[in-house]
């Protein structure tokens, strides 16, 4: 008999994953919960292609817009917050889906991560941005090797949490996080676009279409409110576009390196995907632009509830 589970719909950006799952769930009449490290921050939502307010208000989105850009969301409290609501919606029979491209948040949810729960530390924080994010990063891998080659050097906030977990627990972070599956089903959809120079293209007209939306005003406000060196606006597409306002570089160069790095990004998270991201869950890989009929065909086959 079918049982309430999890649709999880993932893949690298700019696949279409967002369209998909709302298509989804207005035919489920199901709720969305997202799987994106930095859209569950306020006010970061152009460069981090939110849903629009009008899509939110189409379908229920949740873990969107839940913490300010200057505070800080440990993996732990992003999993406990998906986890509740996860278990008040099947409380009701409703079947969640989870979408987004951040490897780590999913696994967190479908493995059942087991994630040590330090705190944040703010003084010790204060003293590592002093030492600046190369030398953090050199001291990442000589303290955890196995969990410095899953963080990319330029990746301040992860890097930052590592060290702050090492330094309070005095083991590894990568040492800490078992895993401890949940008992409802799940079943995994891929997006992915096979084709790297039409890829390419997408990733350049979501950049475009992004200015167009009045991208680089998000970034000024922000700066406005949280200060220029707010971690935030270093990430990907954010550090690039903020170089242009300081007049380090061109806009021309900012939106060429925008869509490198983007498809850098893409890279890495199709190698997390495709290797061990997700424990030994199959994943169902479908070419960007599918339907949401050829998703729910596969829900139907490990008999998840609708």
């Amino acid at each position: 008999m079918p049982t309430a589970g999890l649709i999880i719909i993932l893949g690298a950006t700019a696949t279409g994953k967002t369209s998909l799952a709302i298509a989804l769930a207005q035919h489920l009449q199901a709720p969305i919960l997202s799987a994106d490290s930095r859209q569950v921050y306020r006010d970061l939502d152009i460069g981090t292609a939110k849903p629009s307010l009008a899509e939110r208000q189409g379908v229920p989105h949740y873990l969107i817009d839940i913490i300010d850009p200057d505070q800080t969301l440990t993996l732990a409290d992003y999993q406990d917050q998906a986890q509740a609501l996860i278990a008040k919606f099947h409380s009701d029979g409703v079947t969640p889906i989870l979408v987004g491209g951040s490897g780590l948040y999913i696994k967190a949810i479908a493995s059942g991560l087991q994630i040590p729960r330090v705190p944040p530390q703010p003084d010790l924080r204060s003293q590592l941005e002093e030492l600046g994010q190369n030398y953090c990063y050199q001291l990442l891998q000589q303290v955890d090797p196995m969990g410095a080659v899953k963080i990319h050097r330029n990746d301040q906030i992860r890097t930052m949490r590592s060290l702050e977990v090492f330094y309070v627990t005095g083991t590894p972070l990568s040492a800490q996080q078992s895993e401890h599956p949940p008992n409802y089903p799940i079943v995994q959809i891929g997006l992915e676009c096979a084709d790297l120079d039409a890829y390419r293209q997408l990733v350049s007209d979501r950049t475009e279409q992004m200015l167009n939306q009045g991208w680089l005003d998000e970034i000024r406000d922000l700066q406005n409110r949280y200060g220029a060196d707010l971690p935030l606006l270093k990430t990907l597409g954010y550090g690039e576009m903020s170089d242009y306002l300081a007049n380090k570089i061109d806009l021309a160069t900012a939106k060429e390196l925008t869509i490198t790095h983007t498809c850098q990004f893409a890279k890495r998270q199709r190698t997390w995907f495709r290797g061990s991201g997700n424990g030994n869950l199959p994943i169902h890989w479908l070419p960007t632009g599918s339907s949401w009929q050829q998703v729910l065909a596969f829900t139907k086959s490990l008999g998840v509830n609708h």
